[in-house]
């Protein structure tokens, strides 16, 4: 009798701690994942109030590859600071679209690569700039955004932080660069192109001077979340590589796509 109670009572505390984790989620579930991004196309943007790009599309499709697909609710869009600093601190979150850096090496897990980059200075075509190594832009001012790659990589490079001029985002920082309050600017040299028209100035008024970094991007995961959730989404996205038929994966398909 006394047995058969305690089966019981164990069944009991058993099926509620099954309840209580159904409640609450499962933390190595991608859909129960946090995804934090800024406005950095093609990869992740606005677009009539809907975040999409060839990242955000990527990470949707992949994770629906491994049954547990992400949704676009799951995504905030803000200031790369905020994002940065919300998935550097807290657990199952994750960061996109993310240089993979040394400096930034230890400070995530990583799943990717999404897809290749290349890290530039630009300048007014007007101002005649010309860099031999990087730290000729010593003495001019530089725009960057803030605790992005551009910054990180000069400061890896040893020019002073004086030198810099912080932003949150690119639009603001190529404004500066077409009215002269900066001399240059370190950014993604598609995405510069890209925002450039979105505020109205020719990107042909300014140009390539220096390549500092060719690379790839990243999803940055939360260095405390579980492994699993790292193995899954790169599953996803190792699928979504693979050709198909026509010798063309769905991956190649989206990157056309934007």
């Amino acid at each position: 009798m006394k047995s058969s109670i305690l089966n019981r009572r164990l069944w009991v505390v058993t099926l509620l701690c099954l309840m209580s984790l159904r409640s609450y989620g499962n933390p190595t579930d991608l859909r129960d994942l946090s995804f934090y991004t800024e406005e950095y196309p093609p990869g992740n943007y606005l677009n009539d109030g809907v975040i999409t790009g060839h990242s955000v599309e990527i990470l949707l499709e992949a994770s629906a590859l491994v049954g547990e697909p992400v949704s676009r609710e799951q995504v905030t869009l803000q200031a790369w600071p905020e994002s940065y600093s919300t998935v550097l601190t807290q657990k199952n979150t994750i960061l996109f679209s993310t240089t993979r850096s040394e400096h930034r090496e230890n400070l995530f897990k990583w799943v990717g690569p999404i897809v290749d980059v290349k890290l530039v200075v630009l300048a007014r075509k007007d101002s005649n700039i010309t860099l031999d190594v990087p730290l000729d832009m010593a003495k001019y001012k530089i725009g960057v955004v803030k605790d992005g790659i551009g910054e990180q990589t000069l400061l890896n490079f040893g020019l002073p932080r004086d030198s810099m001029q912080e932003g949150t985002h690119a639009t603001a920082l190529l404004e500066k660069l077409m009215k002269k309050r900066i001399d240059l600017l370190v950014y993604g040299e598609r995405g510069a192109s890209w925002w450039s028209k979105q505020v109205g100035i020719d990107p042909n008024l300014f140009e390539t001077i220096y390549v500092l970094e060719q690379g790839s991007i990243y999803y940055a995961v939360n260095k405390d979340t579980d492994d699993s959730v790292v193995n899954k989404l790169q599953n996803g996205l190792n699928q979504l590589k693979q050709q198909n038929l026509s010798g063309k994966s769905r991956y190649d398909e989206i990157l056309d796509k934007f």
